[in-house]
């Protein structure tokens, strides 16, 4: 996660928040959270936390009783997420997933929304969280479907491709909507030790925004996206969300923006 970790800075935590949370995490943050209260957990870690929006889910549903822990690497991210805070106390912890400083066989339940696409070492990652499950734990997580299946990460990125038809900016294929092969994931999973098989449900939501110009500035200046853009074409970030938002537009209309995406729930016991 060490790209991740330099990544997010300067503005992107906030754009990240304000324009993607409620446009692409909140709805599966909801599903999640509704899958794990329905486990009963006693103690539930949260990895890659990011902003905090799959931890305010989780106090909601889970009882008062049920302790919390959300960890997050980025020291950006995690500040952000307890400024924004949660209905209840839990702790705040910065911690790297794929070195966790927590005892064996101390939680419950680990629960981790779209952060493991991020792993720089997933095999490790993995393992850690098999280590601090107790016996009939539960890792429960989601990572996106294929770019195809989301309609929105699609369009930017086929417009910035035109807009760089010689190096077109790789983040999105290659980061956030790479992880997609399930067959590879439960290999991964069995390798890090987990004994049973994992049940992946794939999950086709909606990504609804108020217009094109939200999820453009969601996706260009609040992703690691930005990086590459600034890279690519110094001073040119503005012009290039506009790129983006005129391809949202052309695709989805001007006004109110009701997009597919898509999912897979992992849930892989101990």
């Amino acid at each position: 996660m060490n790209l991740a970790d330099r990544g997010f800075t300067g503005s992107i935590p906030q754009l990240y928040e304000h324009h993607l949370v409620p446009l692409l995490f909140e709805p599966y943050a909801q599903d999640l959270a509704a899958r794990a209260a329905a486990l009963q957990p006693a103690r539930v870690l949260e990895i890659a936390a990011g902003t905090g929006v799959l931890t305010r889910w989780l106090v909601n549903e889970l009882p008062a009783a049920t302790e919390i822990v959300a960890s997050e690497l980025n020291a950006t991210m995690l500040d952000l997420a307890a400024t924004v805070g949660t209905q209840r106390q839990i702790e705040w912890r910065l911690a790297d997933a794929q070195e966790l400083p927590f005892t064996d066989e101390s939680f419950d339940l680990v629960a981790c929304q779209f952060g493991a696409m991020f792993f720089d070492d997933r095999h490790r990652a993995f393992a850690e969280v098999r280590r601090l499950l107790r016996p009939g734990g539960v890792f429960l997580f989601n990572v996106w479907d294929h770019l195809n299946s989301n309609e929105l990460a699609d369009t930017v990125t086929q417009a910035l491709a035109q807009a760089f038809p010689a190096d077109p900016p790789r983040f999105l294929p290659q980061e956030p909507y790479a992880c997609h092969d399930i067959h590879a994931l439960r290999d991964e999973l069995a390798e890090a030790g987990f004994e049973h098989p994992a049940d992946i449900v794939t999950l086709p939501l909606r990504a609804c925004a108020e217009s094109p110009a939200g999820p453009a500035l969601g996706f260009c200046q609040g992703t690691l996206l930005r990086h590459e853009l600034e890279a690519r074409a110094p001073g040119r970030l503005p012009e290039l969300t506009a790129v983006a938002a005129r391809a949202i537009a052309e695709r989805f209309g001007l006004g109110a923006i009701d997009s597919r995406m898509q999912a897979h729930v992992v849930i892989v016991g101990r």
